[in-house]
């Protein structure tokens, strides 16, 4: 269940940062993967190219079916307001279930977002005149855990997305951080949801293949192991899946085989080229 939201959100939600620069078709297809996985969850943001575009143009054959969440990455009231409406446009829908604060990661962006003029002064009014069900917030890097907390202390946001995976969780400043909003999370009935488990590392120097910012997990047994991990953690509602349409087959087929999580950490542990991220990020 995502927290009060009283949704039984699949456990992979469709990460729409894999849907920024694909064509409809190729769009239409990984949607259609998903939902005939039994993905009924799909997370978007207005910074993700063309993603809202892309689920859009079929959405309305499928709405009654998902879970729909975009973000909006403004700080400002107005800049949000503005944001989230053409989010609806773009979606061909005159709701979302989620509007979410995107990528709050520290404490200044916090201020920001939720100060006097704030965008969540704008996604609280989305809520209030029926353009989103539920407000949440979002975030990446190291300091996540501990700003979300924060965040829930502010304000009796609906839904958390924060990153987790054992590399974050062998740090003990961001495992105490984490564990605290853990605790809030249960206090409150709130939906917490997860990103970064299949990142493998930066990217370094000899090229990209994929569409994420950060070089993914693509080793079947290793993706394996990281969706394994996470969902282990009870607390976990759901794991937004990677950005790339050429991954989410691997995302389905590990969720659906799952190994025991001390056997996972071991896979992941053995590659010597698994790291955080967040060590170098570009944003």
């Amino acid at each position: 269940m995502l927290g009060r939201t009283g949704h039984l959100s699949s456990v992979l939600i469709y990460g729409g940062a894999a849907l920024a620069d694909v064509d409809q078709d190729t769009a239409d297809r990984s949607l259609q993967e998903a939902l005939d996985a039994g993905v009924n969850h799909i997370d978007v943001a207005a910074d993700y190219g063309d993603a809202e575009v892309r689920v859009g143009a079929t959405l309305p054959t499928f709405r009654d079916r998902v879970f729909l969440a975009t973000k909006t990455g403004r700080r400002d009231e107005e800049g949000a307001w503005a944001e989230i409406n053409r989010s609806l446009e773009r979606l061909s829908t005159d709701h979302v279930d989620l509007i979410q604060l995107h990528a709050v990661g520290d404490l200044a962006d916090l201020d920001r977002a939720t100060g006097p003029g704030g965008a969540l002064a704008a996604a609280a009014r989305a809520r209030s005149e029926g353009l989103a069900g539920a407000v949440g917030i979002t975030g990446h890097g190291t300091a996540a855990a501990a700003t979300h907390l924060e965040a829930l202390r502010r304000y009796p946001f609906d839904t958390v997305l924060t990153p987790l995976n054992p590399v974050l969780w062998r740090d003990p400043a961001f495992r105490s951080a984490y564990g605290a909003l853990v605790d809030e999370v249960r206090r409150q009935l709130v939906g917490l949801m997860t990103i970064k488990t299949v990142a493998r590392r930066n990217w370094p120097d000899d090229g990209r293949p994929y569409t994420t910012w950060y070089e993914p997990l693509d080793d079947a047994q290793q993706v394996r192991a990281a969706v394994s991990w996470v969902l282990a953690h009870e607390e976990v509602t759901g794991l937004a899946m990677v950005g790339d349409v050429r991954l989410v087959p691997l995302l389905v087929a590990a969720e659906q085989d799952r190994m025991d999580p001390a056997e996972a950490d071991t896979v992941l542990t053995a590659d010597a080229a698994y790291s955080s991220p967040f060590l170098a990020m570009p944003f």
